[in-house]
Parts: C-alpha cells; sequence; structure tokens
C-alpha cells in the first residue's frame, strides 16, 4: 500500500521502521485504524500528540481519495462463480450483482449532538451503507449519516442523489436486500413475516414456497454480513472511535473499506480470513452462512437467462416468479 501511494497518488517516501520522515507516512495511520491509542502511538513514533494527529490526517485523507480506484462496481455483465455454480442459486439468482445493508461503526459524539447518533442500542454511531460482491470486497460505501438514521432513508439518498455515485445496475440486474427495505427497483428483499432461518425452516406451518426463497435469498445476502464481520475484526477503530472531528471519523469507514478491499486482493488474506473465522459477523446467524445445507438443492442443469428480470416486470412480479420456481425445481 505505501508503494501504491508512493508511486500512484504522489505521496512521499515511506519509512518502514523508525519515526516517520515526512507527513506522509502510512504506518501511523494503519496502527491507529487497527487500534492504537495516540498516546502509543506518540511512545512508538517518539513523536508528539500533533504530530501524529497532522500524519494520520493528512494519510487517512490520502487513502480516502483512493476510494474511486479500490471501492469499484463489479462486473455486472457476468454471473458469479457463487452463484453460477451453485444448484440452490442457479438460475434463480443469476441476476443478483451483490447485496446491500446497513451497519453501525462507533462515533465518538458529545453534548447536544449526541442524541442524533443513538442508534437502536443506546450507543453513538454512524449509519453506514455499504454494497458489497460475493468475493466479500466492497464495491460502494456511504458513510456520513448520524446512527439515528434508518437504513431504508441512507439508501433514498445514496440513489437519489447523483453525486453519491451509487452504481446502479444495468436492465434485469439487482441487488439483494433484507426486509427493512422496499422490494423495489433494482432491490430484490425478502417476504416479509416469512422465516427464513434454516431452525425456522424445521417447524410447522407457514408459506413453504416464500420460506424456501427466503433461505436461498438470506444464504447469499449473507456475504455483505460476513463482509462486515472481517471488516470491522481487521480495523478496531469502527468498535471503538477515537475523538476524531466529525469529518474525519465520516471518512475512516470508508479509508478502513479501500484497506479491506486492498487486501483482499491477496490470496494468501482471503484464505486466511476463511481459516480464523474472521468472516462470521456478530450480527450473522450461522444459519444464513451454511449455505450448503439447503436441504432443497437440486441439479438444475443447463439453463436460460429466463430469471433475468423483465423489463415490463416489477420487482414484486418478479419475486414471485422467483418463488414458484425454486418450489417447482425443488418439488420435480
Amino acid at each position: 500500500m505505501a508503494s501504491v501511494m508512493t508511486e500512484r497518488f504522489g505521496l512521499g517516501e515511506h519509512r518502514v521502521d523508525g519515526p516517520p520522515k515526512d507527513p506522509y507516512d502510512l504506518s501511523a495511520c494503519v496502527a491507529i485504524v487497527r487500534g492504537m491509542a495516540n498516546r502509543d502511538a506518540q511512545e512508538t513514533w517518539q513523536r508528539s500528540g500533533s504530530t501524529i494527529s497532522k500524519y494520520f490526517g493528512i494519510v487517512l485523507e490520502a487513502i480516502f481519495n483512493m476510494s474511486g480506484e479500490y471501492i469499484r462496481p463489479p462486473d455486472m455483465n457476468n454471473v458469479h462463480h457463487t452463484i453460477r455454480y451453485s444448484n440452490r442459486l442457479f438460475p434463480y439468482f443469476q441476476g443478483c450483482v451483490g447485496a446491500i445493508d446497513g451497519t453501525h461503526v462507533s462515533a465518538c459524539v458529545g453534548g447536544a449532538r449526541a442524541d442524533k447518533f443513538r442508534g437502536r442500542k443506546g450507543d453513538t454511531t454512524w449509519n453506514v451503507m455499504a454494497a458489497c460482491d460475493f468475493d466479500l470486497k466492497f464495491t460502494y460505501m456511504l458513510s456520513g449519516w448520524e446512527g439515528s438514521a434508518h437504513d431504508a432513508r441512507v439508501l433514498e439518498h445514496a440513489i437519489s442523489e447523483p453525486q453519491n455515485g451509487f452504481p446502479f445496475p444495468p436492465p434485469g440486474k439487482y441487488y439483494l436486500v433484507d426486509s427493512g427495505y422496499a422490494n423495489r427497483g433494482c432491490f430484490l428483499a425478502p417476504y416479509r413475516g416469512t422465516n427464513y432461518h434454516l431452525r425456522d425452516r424445521r417447524r410447522l406451518g407457514g408459506d413453504r414456497k416464500k420460506e424456501q426463497f427466503n433461505y436461498r435469498h438470506a444464504s447469499l445476502r449473507n456475504a455483505i454480513e460476513r463482509t462486515f464481520g472481517i471488516w470491522k475484526r481487521r480495523f478496531p477503530i469502527l468498535r471503538s472511535m477515537h475523538q476524531f472531528p466529525l469529518d474525519k471519523q465520516a471518512m475512516i469507514p470508508v479509508a478502513c473499506a479501500v484497506l479491506h478491499n486492498f487486501i483482499r486482493m491477496d490470496p494468501a488474506s482471503v484464505a486466511q480470513d476463511h481459516v480464523s473465522g474472521d468472516e462470521d459477523d456478530d450480527d450473522a446467524s450461522a444459519e444464513d452462512d451454511s449455505v450448503d445445507a439447503d436441504p432443497d438443492g437440486v441439479d438444475v442443469g443447463e439453463s436460460s437467462s429466463h430469471l433475468n428480470i423483465p423489463q415490463d416486470m416489477d420487482m414484486g412480479a418478479f419475486r414471485d416468479y422467483v418463488t414458484n420456481c425454486i418450489h417447482e425445481g425443488s418439488s420435480g
């Protein structure tokens, strides 16, 4: 990362060891986002707190500005191998290009402004909206909303303001979202009020067709929960924010996403994330993560593109259509 920042983004030379030689040193910034306190950084680099803060701010802004390079939309014209080679997901979700959700990261806010930042659990947080692909890399992120904001409101802002740069998929493609979002446009949500966890499906009652759809939807949408899980474990500052100005705090989740994607470019890192269990988020259900446990999985063989969204079909009708196809396939 240091060489990329130096060679491609015009930043100063990086010293791997010893104190920073110039204000563009990367190591202090990474150490802080990984949980090092400013006072510990002072001791490590033998610099004053104000100097460490200065280094951090300059490098943070530089990494944030790299988001256009490293947080990019996925290839929306091809079916991802996670879907293409799964007999539970293909062809039913072959039009899916990723998953979207909101998550809360720590905010350090005091005084009268704190109430706007209080999330569901009473802590002060930022509500960060993100999209990911099925390689568990971020493809979009919008940071800066207070923790009291509803996820649906943040998404509406993302798609309604052109300057936010939301990556709309081409016709026939869509993102998976949870039931907190509306099932419309290019966003495919599960049925509300219907079970979808594996343990719930073992119970009697309910609409079996809708449960089948919701289960497979959840097992694929779980990619965003796993991505959040790796991201938050890798960068503890997201769970315990330092006392920075609010504009700098809002930049930190995006900068951490840039670093996350950069790290995920290394196959060894991807393997290590899987082995260490970092892909399990605290909020993600173990049943959702077990995509191979679906008892209704069958070999669907070759398929045409008929399960992309026809241009004259709304998302509600498309969801019902996919639900019927899944039920017919598992019954046949």
